[in-house]
């Protein structure tokens, strides 16, 4: 190896790519054979597990890849059928990846003697297809390698990703607010069968979120919450608890029973509300604060600033029994001042021809109920709000290959 050639010294990469049983997750390590990954590939080669077995990448009998290669099942391997997947289709697979990978530069030959490679391959007991199974993991294993080389995923990739993306192998996604604006649909009712109905009617869109209203709470606790989920495993589901006491339980309730933010009013102490926030971040929902007759919103926003407590949502509300009056929607600009990164919510009288008069305000998500709840068509209704707020859906099941 030329004396300037810079070795790589702890690299990791990860990859999945395919469908079905035959799916192929690798994740890998990359390094110099004196560093830390040198240290782990004679560990695994040595320490052996029962199930787990580690092999070495060989192209055929007799002939092992350049870089040294050592296979790591994840799935512990109980019989034969398990057994031969992994020494056949699987350890072909990245042994042929590998020396591929030095054939087209992703690896400099330079270097194929000094370092070594730990791929831990993933192969479901239910995979049969050996095709596909060689295939996926070729692929995984070629771009896992690339992307350990290269640095991917940058800390910036990460970051705009983050809110973006789901697990191809969840079955579902878990929605984020990063996207706005979006429209809030309110259930502001006591009939559960009504709602569940309801739930089902509302398109299916990126920027749609569901609201179990105060009422609907009250009569039937957050248990609803789980049964609106059921209903609609894919949506944002706020609990409109309009908290006043006990912060940090209230938030506790509302994560155990999936929901995805909890509501607390403005109008308690402001150490609930602290304290709400802090356990909704905690359990990795978000916290709204409801400046039902607040007098001064942007003096409790304040507060929470500076006990570094800062609300993922701000919602200026009008009450249903004083819609009649102005909104207050001057105040958003004030509020995302002293905190950029809340978003406001304005609730109370929204309706299609004043959605423009909002946006342009600032608002970043419409709380809309009977307009669209009490209508004969909800999912025609629902989809007016959504064009009329004009933000195009995004692509969350995409399975990320690039660079």
């Amino acid at each position: 190896m030329p004396k300037d050639t810079k070795l790589p010294y702890f690299e990791i990469g990860e990859a999945l790519i395919g469908t079905g049983p035959e799916v192929a997750h690798v994740d890998l390590m990359i390094g110099a054979k004196d560093g830390p990954v040198g240290q782990a590939f004679a560990a695994g080669l040595t320490q052996l597990s029962a199930g787990h077995t580690p092999l070495l990448s060989v192209i055929r009998p007799n002939l092992p890849t350049k870089p040294s290669t050592l296979i790591v099942p994840k799935v512990t391997l109980k019989k034969g059928t398990d057994t031969a997947k992994i020494f056949g289709p699987a350890q072909s697979a990245v042994a042929k990846a590998i020396a591929d990978a030095v054939e087209e530069g992703i690896v400099p030959k330079e270097i194929a003697n000094d370092v070594v490679v730990i791929a831990s391959v993933f192969i479901a007991p239910d995979a049969e297809d050996y095709n596909k199974i060689y295939r996926f993991n070729y692929g995984a294993t070629k771009l896992a390698l690339k992307r350990a080389l290269e640095g991917f995923p940058s800390v910036e990739k990460m970051l705009e990703e983050n809110n973006k993306s789901t697990h191809a192998i969840m079955g579902f996604k878990v929605s984020r607010l990063w996207n706005p604006p979006y429209l809030q649909v309110a259930f502001d009712t006591t009939s559960l069968d009504f709602v569940l109905s309801a739930v089902k009617q509302l398109p299916q869109n990126d920027h749609l979120l569901i609201e179990a209203g105060t009422p609907l709470i009250k009569r039937f606790g957050t248990d609803v919450i789980s049964k609106i989920r059921e209903a609609r495993p894919d949506a944002f589901i706020v609990a409109d608890l309009k908290t006043l006491d006990t912060g940090n339980l209230e938030a506790r309730m509302v994560a155990d029973a999936a929901g995805d933010a909890i509501v607390v009013s403005a109008l308690a102490p402001i150490e609930t509300i602290r304290k709400v926030i802090e356990e909704a971040h905690k359990t990795g929902i978000y916290a709204i604060v409801d400046t039902l007759n607040c007098a001064d919103p942007v003096s409790v926003v304040e507060k929470l600033i500076a006990l570094k407590a800062i609300p993922d949502v701000v919602e200026l509300h009008r009450g249903i029994d004083i819609e009649n009056t102005k909104p207050d929607w001057e105040k958003i600009s004030a509020i995302k001042k002293i905190s950029p990164k809340t978003f406001i919510a304005v609730a109370g009288g929204v309706k299609l021809e004043n959605i423009p008069k909002a946006l342009s305000d600032g608002a970043d998500i419409l709380v809309v109920g009977r307009a669209i709840t009490g209508s004969k068509d909800i999912r025609g209704m629902a989809e007016q709000f959504i064009a009329k707020i004009g933000n195009p859906e995004i692509d969350q099941f995409r399975v990320m290959t690039d660079f």
